[in-house]
This record gives C-alpha cells, sequence and structure tokens, in this order.
C-alpha cells in the first residue's frame, strides 16, 4: 500500500525557523534507511504558509488568499511517500523517525481498483487513465 506521511507544522516551523545540522542528519539517515528499504518513494520539506496562498473554489468563483495561514496545527511542514505493506508498517517506521515533538498524520493514497465500477475500462485504456487515481483531487470533485 502507499501511504503519505504529513508532518504537522510546529509554531517554529510556522514562522520559518530552520531545522538545525543535527536535525538534518537524523533526517537524512533515516531518509537513507527508508530508501534503502524500498520504501520511500518521494519526501520534501515545505516553505512556511506565508510565502503561499490558499485558492477556493465556489461553483465557478476562484477566491485566492494569501498567507500566512493561522491555524498551526493544520498546517503541513513536509511529506513523505511511502511504498508499505501495511499501515501496521507504516506505523512502526514513523516511530523509528528522530521526531522529539510534534505530530505527523498517515493516510491511504488512491490506488485504482478504490475507484471500483467507476473507473471503467475506457477511462483505463485512456492515455491518462492510468494515472488517474494517482493525480485524482477526490474532495474537490465529491459533493456529500
Amino acid at each position: 500500500m502507499k501511504v503519505i506521511v504529513l508532518f504537522k507544522a510546529t509554531p517554529d516551523s510556522a514562522a520559518g525557523g530552520m531545522p538545525t545540522e543535527a536535525i538534518l542528519t537524523a533526517m537524512g539517515q533515516i531518509n537513507e534507511e527508508l530508501v534503502k528499504a524500498g520504501v520511500m518513494q518521494a519526501g520534501e520539506g515545505l516553505h512556511p504558509s506565508f510565502k503561499g496562498v490558499r485558492v477556493q473554489f465556489s461553483g465557478k468563483n476562484r477566491t485566492v488568499i494569501d498567507g500566512p495561514f493561522t491555524e498551526t496545527k493544520e498546517l503541513v511542514a513536509g511529506f513523505w511517500i511511502w511504498q508499505v505493506s501495511s499501515m501496521a508498517d507504516a506505523i512502526a517506521w514513523i516511530k523509528q523517525s528522530p521526531f522529539q515533538d510534534g505530530e505527523v498524520e498517515i493516510r491511504p493514497i488512491f490506488e485504482a481498483e478504490d475507484f471500483g465500477e467507476a473507473f471503467t475500462p475506457e477511462l483505463l485504456s485512456s492515455s491518462w487513465g492510468p494515472k488517474l487515481w494517482s493525480i485524482h483531487p477526490f474532495p474537490i470533485f465529491c459533493k456529500s
């Protein structure tokens, strides 16, 4: 299964604080272990929200909101994408991380079979079909 590990921002990272050499070294070591184990697919840190924007959609209207965004606990500071055998495997890996405080969120990434009958043979055979499941911004298109 493929999962995304979201690193939640801390007050320091949200304010633009950079990691120390010791933290960068520790992160490099766990990243190396993850790559050697075939777990790491991708991973990046994100600039603080004051360098970003949000775009809100309402029908055909688009509203751009400049950062910073105030709810630090809801901000993402970075991510890993892992290929693991199970959620328990992902949890075992994250417990080995060098994080000393804060929070991460681990969520499964949609796979083609998760879409069921909606992912028809016609869609699958289209030029973009095989990658539809990996680029689909699911919440934007779904109405509750």
